[in-house]
């Protein structure tokens, strides 16, 4: 399995290396360029023409890495959820995108869309995951195991919606939403060979080297966005691993910095509304360090210091369970 899994990586990181000084000349070309939000920081209005749509690329070459290395395994069902929830994801992304792309303008779907395209989704891989798995959630350190029932769908839905937006309002700024991501695969796929899913670790390495690939083009100042369709692909991803390994408890400490992100949109927006005032400079939370006088590269690099140490910490505790 070691083997197969250093072969994912491998074939994962070549292949986005390889594709990606092909991808963005083309994107140029068709002047698929991101429309920076006006209300945003000022500072990124310089990042206006950088083609998004990225993540199509490291969502081709994890799949492709993973059907070189093991052709057959995409018949068991804990790897096919996985990999169709990277997908359908990636699929409401790409559509978000594709709207900005062609009528130039910085929203896509609207929210209500975009939210039901994500639940429907969610319900549907729970419905999938209950005819091979149970309902019950391990709670850390007690050894203990709670089933919920048909309340697990609540569970389930929330992680699903709820991460994949949260990753998608992590990625604001050149490397940050890539390298949690990574940060955050690895406790999984040690979770994985645990318990006993090595098709679903070989498939996550191949991811961890696409995004490492995609790092090399992303990281300040990016040449490409993964736009949502890469941000939206990766939210699902991770909470289909989650699910499927059943570390629902450790994901929020693992994407904990993605957890914050979202918080500080939801303060900023229930302060607003309910006293007029802002709770930070601006949200989500990597903004408001930016508006404080931090460079780019400093908060990334502080957010995925962050990012590294609540993911040590979410492995201790899902070793634990």
């Amino acid at each position: 399995m070691g083997t197969r899994m250093i072969l994912a990586f491998g074939i994962g990181l070549i292949s986005a290396l390889l594709l990606y000084p092909v991808a963005i000349p083309i994107l140029h070309k068709l002047k698929f360029g991101q429309t920076i939000y006006e209300l945003g920081p000022k500072s990124h209005q310089v990042k206006a023409g950088t083609p998004p749509m990225g993540g199509v690329v490291f969502i081709i070459t994890s799949i492709l890495a993973s059907l070189i290395v093991q052709p057959t395994a995409f018949v068991q069902m804990p790897l096919l959820i996985v990999v169709l929830a990277f997908i359908g994801y990636g699929l409401i992304g790409f559509v978000d995108d594709f709207i900005i792309v062609v009528k130039h303008q910085h929203e896509g779907l609207t929210p209500k869309m975009k939210f039901l395209m994500q639940s429907v989704l969610a319900i549907v891989f729970f419905l999938v995951y209950r005819n091979f798995n149970d309902s019950t959630v391990t709670i850390p350190f007690f050894h203990a195991t709670v089933d919920l029932g048909w309340f697990y769908m609540v569970v389930v839905f929330i992680m699903f919606t709820g991460e994949s937006n949260a990753v998608n309002l992590s990625d604001g700024l050149d490397g940050l939403c890539a390298g949690l991501t990574i940060l955050a695969l690895i406790p999984f796929v040690y979770f994985c060979f645990r318990a006993n899913l090595d098709s679903v670790a070989i498939f996550l390495c191949g991811v961890i080297g696409s995004l490492i690939g995609y790092l090399r083009y992303n990281i300040h100042p990016a040449q490409i966005f993964m736009g949502d369709t890469g941000s939206l692909a990766l939210g699902g991803l991770l909470a289909a691993v989650a699910m499927v390994t059943k570390e629902e408890i450790a994901l929020i400490l693992i994407g904990g910095v993605f957890v914050v992100e979202v918080l500080s949109v939801m303060l900023q927006v229930a302060s607003f509304q309910l006293t007029g005032k802002r709770i930070f400079r601006m949200s989500p939370l990597h903004h408001h360090f930016e508006l404080g006088g931090w460079p780019e590269t400093k908060v990334v690099h502080v957010f995925w210091a962050a990012g590294a140490v609540l993911c040590v910490i979410g492995l201790i505790m899902g070793a634990c369970m």
